[in-house]
């Protein structure tokens, strides 16, 4: 197979390089493995997943903030419907080896500089500084969206 495979038709090379490998695997002699581009698709598909995850966890989170700061609003039902379906997602994306890859501080900080940036809610500027959720807050089997919303309410209220 010509090497603008990868770049022509990429399912077309996928299917001829899943069956060179099977061809490998069962014992058989093939020259024409296209590693170069095998190791990295393998590679791409954890960096997806991961990405995927660490997505779904922001949006839960955006929409946790949504909840704190406008909780008068007409689309408190929504906001909590998506902030729970987006935490059960997160929870079935998840592998134990994004523990030390998925960067909460980073993804709450942009958030919540968002938040006070665009000045569409007053109240972000009391948001806490530090992410105050850990994975294990989010990923939690049944999410409890009242205690992740009491961890952005200022301490001793």
């Amino acid at each position: 197979m010509p090497d603008d495979l990868y770049w022509d038709d990429t399912l077309l090379w996928s299917e001829h390089q899943s069956a060179l490998l099977r061809r490998l695997a069962a014992g058989e002699r093939v020259n024409d493995v296209d590693w170069e581009h095998v190791i990295e698709e393998i590679e791409d598909v954890g960096k997806s997943e991961l990405r995927a995850c660490a997505s779904l966890l922001r949006r839960a989170i955006e929409h946790l903030l949504k909840l704190h700061l406008a909780p008068d609003s007409d689309a408190v039902a929504h906001w909590r419907g998506e902030a729970r379906t987006f935490l059960f997602d997160a929870r079935r994306a998840y592998s134990p080896s994004m523990r030390t890859k998925i960067d909460l501080p980073d993804i709450y900080a942009e958030l919540r500089e968002d938040a006070r940036k665009d000045n569409i809610f007053p109240a972000a500027a009391a948001l806490p500084d530090a992410c105050p959720f850990t994975l294990d807050d989010l990923l939690a089997r049944r999410p409890d969206l009242d205690m992740l919303l009491a961890k952005l309410a200022p301490p001793g209220t």
